[in-house]
């Protein structure tokens, strides 16, 4: 049965994949493939890190709602992106190589957010809900300072700080392509390798000591983990809110399995269903100029609310 599944989403991505790559394709087949096909790759590989760190970090939490973008993980990308346009100045910002500034980023947000998780996660553990709104509180903190800098800015500042804060998975620069994939794929590499730990780790804080496993050191390393995986998906194309928790809950419906080793290639291959379906309904199918990321916050904030709302009853 889970086969058959498998089988399915992996024909819908294949059928999706080249639908966006050859609908309406006018002109050289050459450069028409070549430009789709980098689009292409950067939806892929921002839905398999999207996917895989929401799975990860739900399993570590043993709860289906959260994300590390609900526990502040945006605004503090927000909050870093703005110091570092007013410390620079947007002049300076804007001649700094593209691969310097996301390495920048990239090491900075996975700094902050190991740190970030590794507080949240150190004593709140029997307090899902004081963890929780820990999180919010934390990231209602970084707006705060993000807009109180913003006042102090000029308004070039302000409009490069605007521009470059807001998802758009077109914007994936391809010469980022390929640092993005390598990282993704050696922490893929990683996670695949400890999908049997993730098993045990699934189990709660009890059981996991008496089967031999040292849930601590288990949590810590798939914390880093989701930091690499999150950071590089944000310095790529903006921060992505409700991305992982829509992709999470379609993967928890499709594939009913506690089984890593089932819940994450199937978590990856949704992910590239939904960027790369969701793209390419809205740019060749409706010709709308409505950025994707903005019908995926929609869709995910209405999937978030229904599973707070469901738990709330039962």
């Amino acid at each position: 049965m889970l086969r058959l599944r498998f089988l399915w989403l992996i024909l819908a991505l294949v059928v999706v994949s080249a639908l966006f790559l050859t609908l309406e394709a006018k002109g050289s087949w050459s450069f028409t493939l070549w430009f789709r096909g980098q689009k292409l790759a950067s939806l892929l590989l921002i839905g398999a890190a999207v996917s895989t760190a929401t799975i990860l970090f739900q399993t570590i939490t043993h709860n289906r709602i959260l994300t590390p973008s609900i526990m502040g993980f945006d605004a503090l990308f927000l909050l870093i992106l703005t110091l570092m346009i007013f410390g620079m100045g947007a002049g300076a910002y804007a001649q700094v190589p593209k691969v310097t500034l996301f390495l920048i980023n990239l090491i900075l947000l996975t700094l902050a957010s190991v740190a970030l998780f590794t507080l949240l996660l150190r004593d709140q553990r029997s307090d899902l809900m004081r963890m929780v709104l820990t999180g919010i509180i934390l990231g209602v903190l970084f707006r705060s300072l993000v807009l109180f800098i913003q006042r102090l800015i000029d308004p070039s500042e302000f409009a490069v700080l605007q521009s470059t804060s807001f998802a758009r998975f077109n914007k994936a620069d391809p010469d980022l392509l390929l640092v993005s994939a390598v990282l993704v794929c050696l922490a893929g590499g990683a996670i695949w390798r400890m999908r049997h730990r993730l098993d045990v780790l699934a189990l709660g804080e009890v059981l996991p000591v008496s089967l031999g496993a040292d849930p601590r050191r288990g949590q810590l390393t798939v914390l880093m983990l989701i930091s690499v995986l999150v950071s590089v998906s944000t310095a790529l194309v903006g921060p992505v809110a409700f991305l992982g928790l829509l992709v999470s809950s379609l993967t928890y419906r499709v594939i009913p399995s506690w089984h890593h080793g089932h819940i994450l290639p199937a978590a990856i291959l949704i992910g590239g269903i939904t960027l790369v379906g969701g793209q390419l309904v809205l740019e060749r199918i409706l010709h709308f100029e409505t950025p994707l990321a903005v019908v995926v916050e929609c869709l995910g904030g209405l999937v978030f609310l229904i599973l707070i709302l469901r738990k709330g009853s039962t």
